[in-house]
């Protein structure tokens, strides 16, 4: 309310004004909902504001004592239950929206009494965005299918219940730390779901380059046996393996990220770099898949990525993270540089999220920080060197061969920064 209008009323007054207020957009929104049914519709742009002031004169009659408006909360439910019985005998789509927004609408009032203000306005707002997206919002349950439902579940399942309850202190002689662990799964879950969530949303949009994109997201690894895969149908080696060097280019990106959340100190020093690798990468894959091939028919998407969200994919994932933690500190311990290289390659072979993010946490305590940062270098491009591999194995043998060379180049350039890192 504005100062001078404010100065104009008594506190009650204004209270009674912002109740009004709240109380008829809810009651307006009903009136035009109600305008347009062919069924008995409960309440309009009378009855809600009488229910917000009868929920705030409630609260001010109760004061400090709550059991007057838990008392007229019933009174005006047992009202609602009324009206909802005579809807569904009335009419066979009957549902309780009205009724509910009413509820609330009281609660509204006696929120406003107690100067709860913001609650109050955004439960009143809630409430006329949820009215008024009907048509969107049940467009939207009927295109969701049951297991992206069980997908966004597991998720919740994953940030909201499991990694409040571990303990945020460190256990045993490798100071391991349950709840950092665990956010380490959430985070590298969170963000190959988003790329699934993009994927499927974006359905058979796109192409090739699409898919390689979001791919390098979700995995990078994935996505070039994917594409090579399919590569053998289509003769289409200069499109193919172009969408196999920026996948790997986006895994770059998708390590700084990592980095920016659980290794600040190795970002300052790697981001520049990662960002420049992953841009040329690009640049470089968009342009050769630019190179006219054969056959010049348009490709179809196919490829879907998988359910990035199984439980047990994340126990796994929690368990070689913690093994990373400890063997990173084994072999800074009795073997020095060359353990950690050799852990490095070892695990660019077979994932390098667990020792990217296990040597992000000993970054600058265990591990010396160029130490760590020449390690990440080195998985990341012996995973690189892997994809190579793996993209002449499953491809056709042009399309293999290109991408062979493509990724063992960007290994190459991604060791470069070796000779800068002092």
């Amino acid at each position: 309310m504005p100062p001078d209008l404010t100065q104009l009323l008594p506190p009650e007054g204004t209270k009674i004004v912002i109740v009004l207020f709240l109380s008829f957009l809810v009651g307006l929104e009903r009136e035009e909902h109600k305008a347009g049914a062919d069924h008995y519709s409960f309440g309009g742009v009378r009855t809600y504001p009488l229910i917000g002031l009868l929920g705030y004169a409630a609260a001010l009659l109760s004061g400090s004592q709550l059991w007057l408006v838990t008392a007229g909360f019933l009174v005006v439910g047992a009202f609602m239950l009324v009206a909802y019985r005579h809807k569904i005998t009335s009419s066979d789509m009957a549902g309780a929206t009205s009724e509910m927004s009413a509820l609330i609408t009281y609660l509204v009032g006696a929120l406003v009494f107690y100067d709860y203000f913001w609650v109050a306005t955004t439960l009143a707002v809630m409430s006329l965005l949820l009215l008024e997206l009907k048509v969107g919002l049940e467009s939207l349950a009927t295109r969701t299918a049951p297991e992206e439902i069980l997908t966004f579940t597991k998720f919740l399942l994953l940030t909201a219940v499991i990694l409040p309850v571990l303990p945020d202190r460190a256990f045993g002689p490798f100071e391991i730390n349950p709840f950092r662990a665990w956010l380490v799964v959430v985070a590298v879950c969170g963000v190959s779901y988003g790329s699934y969530v993009l994927q499927r949303v974006t359905k058979q949009a796109g192409g090739v380059l699409l898919v390689a994109l979001l791919g390098g997201i979700y995995s990078s690894t994935v996505t070039t046996v994917a594409l090579a895969r399919r590569a053998r149908q289509e003769e289409r080696p200069h499109l193919f393996a172009g969408g196999i060097l920026i996948s790997s280019g986006v895994m770059y990106l998708r390590l700084a990220v990592l980095l920016a959340i659980f290794g600040r100190p190795l970002l300052l020093m790697l981001g520049p770099w990662f960002v420049a690798l992953a841009l040329g990468a690009a640049l470089a894959g968009f342009l050769w898949s630019r190179v006219p091939d054969a056959r010049s028919q348009k490709v179809k998407r196919q490829y879907q990525p998988k359910n990035p969200l199984e439980l047990g994919t994340a126990l796994l994932f929690a368990t070689l993270f913690v093994v990373m933690v400890i063997a990173t500190r084994l072999a800074i311990t009795y073997l020095g540089r060359a353990g950690v290289f050799g852990l490095a390659a070892i695990m660019g072979v077979v994932d390098v999220d667990p020792f990217v993010l296990g040597i992000a946490q000993s970054a600058g305590t265990v591990t010396p920080l160029v130490l760590a940062a020449s390690g990440i270098l080195v998985t990341a491009s012996c995973n690189n060197i892997v994809k190579g591999i793996y993209a002449r194995s499953f491809a056709d043998r042009r399309t293999g061969i290109q991408g062979l060379i493509a990724l063992f180049l960007l290994a190459a350039c991604g060791l470069v920064p070796l000779f800068f890192l002092g």
